[in-house]
């Protein structure tokens, strides 16, 4: 996932013991940077500028503020505003995440990461 690919069945002592050191070194620093992680926010707004959000590492929504232009909106363009501003801090958070991950840890890719990721879960289902 991170690194040169590897071929298992032709795997070196010398790959495998590099392999083994990134992997520590990955260890390492996901224990040291629990605490950063944990603390990263996402901050997004709807469209308008009229509706701000911000979410926690999880996504979970921590603040909806909606200024005095926002309550002029009909219920259905409030609710889209809404979402809007949701789905930009959710973004805003993965995109914070991902550049901690890519400080710590050379070569991450998250697409890549994501892609291996549900390649190993799809065939353990299999």
């Amino acid at each position: 996932m991170f690194g040169p690919e590897i071929d298992p069945a032709n795997i070196s002592e010398r790959e495998l013991d590099e392999a083994a050191r990134r992997g520590e070194r990955m260890l390492a620093w996901l224990e040291s940077a629990q605490e950063e992680l944990r603390a990263v926010i996402g901050a997004g707004e709807g469209p308008s500028g009229h509706v701000r959000v911000t979410v926690d590492a999880d996504g979970r929504v921590l603040d909806v503020r909606y200024d005095q232009r926002a309550l002029r909106l009909g219920g259905q363009d409030l609710a889209e505003e809404t979402l809007a501003a949701v789905r930009a801090a959710a973004a805003d958070g993965r995109r914070r995440t991902h550049d901690l991950m890519r400080e710590a840890v050379p070569g991450y890719d998250p697409d890549r990461t994501q892609a291996e990721l549900e390649r190993l879960l799809g065939s353990e289902q299999a």
